[in-house]
């Protein structure tokens, strides 16, 4: 709620083009989730080999997460799935049949990808495969830490989500005590499989690891004496924003506090931070933005945005000069209306970065710098009391990197392709505690 300590407040600026903007691109989202959750190869295992008895393929260890070329990204692209079928969708008409059947071209598409998308998260989140990654997590207690500890509590947290939806008739999800009786999402004849049902199976046989990570959590948070700032999955900040925003849900409360006191310790006093100084060469974080971001989450209203004019002030010499401009400038859109090209960039505050290579997996990186900014910038406006006037800045400085992504999220190339679709949909319908 607005004002609250702690609490994620709304989902940031997004609107009904955002909206729109997802759903139209939700089977193509699915399709590239499913592709890379169920490609074993090729494969990049963080994996410390010990001896040559260790030599095994990925899924012998990770028989939930062995796909998506590593293991967190195999992660958040299962809480892509779930997020996905979290969107309101209309029930099947009478020639949804026969759609389905035209377009039967690709894994998600052939018997509709919800279909598809439930039976191969069936497959993938039973209770023995994540006891086993659970295991594995416990044994070797530094790896994916941070960044791969944060997808699975949201990825549990997802799960939460889902198993309490109903739909309501017009096929817009209904809350538990709205006006619409419940009515399941999934249109399956025995109740027993609809999917909320299904869901609180995922959940249930995820708490295990989830409550594995959060012993993780409270071990490491003690030892943390700095925090990792740099743009990349080590990035402290970002882990610690999904944190907050999946504990609850993920059935893990006793995380709030310790990682609320580790936020307030490593980053509220911080203050004077240069946006001038990014991007680093394969940066897919801001970590200006990513401080921010978690910072919004621990102070009331007012405190953060009197916090952020310390923090930032390149933002309000921007804002000054977004006024003096009548406005954005040209960096989002050209003067016919149009949008800005992939990885050119544009004037204004934090414009999207020049990408020379996007078939590099390093440099790629920077296209997904372009969506976690476009994500981060409409929260941090939207955490703003309403008559804030660094929230025209921050909008259209979102607008601008998520124009220059958007178009690339499915390219074709399995470099980007294994992951980007996940911050595309933070960008464009909030963070993982926005639904």
């Amino acid at each position: 709620m607005p004002g609250t300590p702690g609490v994620s407040r709304g989902n940031g600026v997004r609107d009904d083009a955002s909206a729109a903007a997802l759903a139209a691109r939700a089977p193509l989202f699915a399709e590239l989730a499913l592709t890379n959750v169920t490609r074993e190869y090729p494969n990049a295992p963080a994996h410390l080999i010990a001896d040559p008895t260790e030599l095994v393929p990925p899924r012998t260890y990770h028989p939930a997460f062995y796909g998506a070329y590593d293991w967190h990204s195999s992660v958040h692209m299962h809480w892509l799935l779930i997020r996905l079928l979290r969107l309101p969708h209309p029930p099947p008409g009478p020639g949804a049949d026969a759609a389905q059947s035209a377009s039967a071209s690709s894994p998600a598409q052939a018997p509709g990808w919800r279909e598809t998308a439930i039976r191969t998260l069936e497959a993938h989140l039973t209770a023995g495969a994540l006891a086993q990654e659970a295991a594995y997590l416990r044994d070797r207690p530094s790896f994916e830490r941070p960044y791969g500890w944060a997808w699975l509590l949201a990825l549990t947290s997802e799960s939460t989500a889902l198993s309490s939806e109903s739909t309501a008739p017009n096929g817009e999800s209904s809350a538990p005590g709205s006006e619409h009786p419940p009515k399941a999402r999934y249109p399956l004849q025995d109740e027993s499989t609809a999917l909320p049902a299904v869901a609180r199976r995922w959940r249930e046989a995820l708490a295990p690891a989830a409550a594995t990570v959060a012993d993780l959590v409270l071990g490491w948070l003690p030892k943390a004496t700095y925090p990792v700032r740099h743009g990349t999955h080590a990035n402290s900040a970002f882990s610690l924003g999904l944190i907050l925003d999946s504990a609850e849900r993920a059935g893990q409360e006793r995380l709030l506090e310790p990682v609320r006191a580790k936020v307030r310790e490593w980053y509220v006093p911080d203050h004077g931070a240069a946006v001038r100084w990014e991007p680093s060469g394969q940066d897919f974080l801001s970590p200006v933005l990513c401080e921010a971001d978690v910072v919004r989450r621990v102070l009331s209203e007012p405190e953060f945005a009197e916090w952020l004019t310390r923090f930032l002030p390149e933002l309000d010499k921007a804002t000054g000069a977004h006024h003096a401009e009548g406005g954005p400038g040209s960096g989002s859109r050209n003067g016919n209306g149009g949008r800005t090209e992939p990885g050119t960039e544009c004037d204004g505050f934090m414009p999207p970065p020049r990408i020379s290579d996007p078939a590099d997996p390093q440099i790629g990186h920077l296209f997904g710098l372009c969506l976690s900014r476009a994500a981060a910038l409409r929260d941090l406006a939207g955490a703003l009391p309403p008559d804030d006037p660094r929230i025209p800045v921050l909008t259209a400085s979102a607008e601008a990197n998520l124009d220059a992504a958007l178009p690339v999220t499915a390219s074709g190339d399995f470099t980007t392709d294994h992951w980007l679709a996940t911050f595309a949909t933070l960008a464009l319908d909030g963070g993982v505690a926005a639904r």
